[in-house]
């Protein structure tokens, strides 16, 4: 366990990290496995999280992140956003694998760029040196494409709090993917408002091939079932 055992006072000041709709935590203690469910409350001392720290959190089905020293903790996702996800994927492999562009991958993920920190985007697309597949995640050496599928619950931090970040890192494309909207907001360093698009998306990073071409309407006709 990460938080020694705690006694019965201490428990009842312990912090939830994973409500339903998606839990952003500054400074926390973890709950004791014996703790009851239901107690919630504020933490008597501040707690500073590392990547370490968050990476030996228990394996319990929730998705645990730090970024800007905040702990972000999501529960499982829905169907609706994994068909999201998958949607994409199979539409960028064929595009990636002609271009040698780079790779795509999806969460779970142990990404740093550079920062005390545990980032795990929905889906990203990569690149080594080599350009061989992925082995450690130390092995990558570029990003060139981030992409989160928001709900309701998450859309603050996606649009916020990771936003920032991955426009800090100078990622060149983040895009923030909204089914129940029907469309992808596509945000670049330096961006002050997202390109908001309900028809195409073309994405061009490497002037010496073809742009990938995404038919944003079809593309949630697929992932909705229409």
């Amino acid at each position: 366990m990460l938080v020694p055992q705690q006694d019965d006072r201490t428990r009842k000041n312990l912090m939830s990290l994973a409500d339903p709709g998606g839990t952003i935590v500054r400074h926390a203690h973890l709950p004791s496995p014996y703790a009851e469910q239901s107690l919630m409350g504020m933490p008597h001392t501040a707690e500073h999280w590392t990547a370490d720290r968050v990476r030996a959190l228990p394996d319990d089905g929730n998705r645990y992140e730090l970024i800007e020293g905040a702990l972000v903790v999501t529960p499982a996702p829905r169907g609706l956003h994994q068909e999201a996800i998958m949607g994409l994927v199979t539409r960028l492999e064929p595009w990636l694998r002609e271009t040698r562009i780079g790779r795509v991958l999806f969460s779970p993920a142990d990404l740093s760029l550079g920062e005390d920190e545990v980032l795990q985007p929905d889906l990203f697309v990569y690149q080594t040196a080599t350009g061989a597949r992925l082995r450690d995640w130390d092995d990558i050496v570029a990003m060139l494409l981030v992409v989160e599928v928001i709900s309701p619950s998450t859309a603050r931090y996606d649009r916020q709090l990771k936003r920032r970040r991955y426009q800090r890192a100078s990622i060149p494309e983040y895009w923030i993917v909204d089914p129940d909207a029907r469309l992808i907001e596509r945000w670049r360093p330096g961006d002050d408002r997202p390109d908001v698009m309900t028809d195409h998306v073309l994405w061009a990073p490497d002037p010496n091939h073809p742009a990938f071409e995404l038919d944003v309407s079809a593309y949630f006709a697929d992932v909705l079932g229409d």
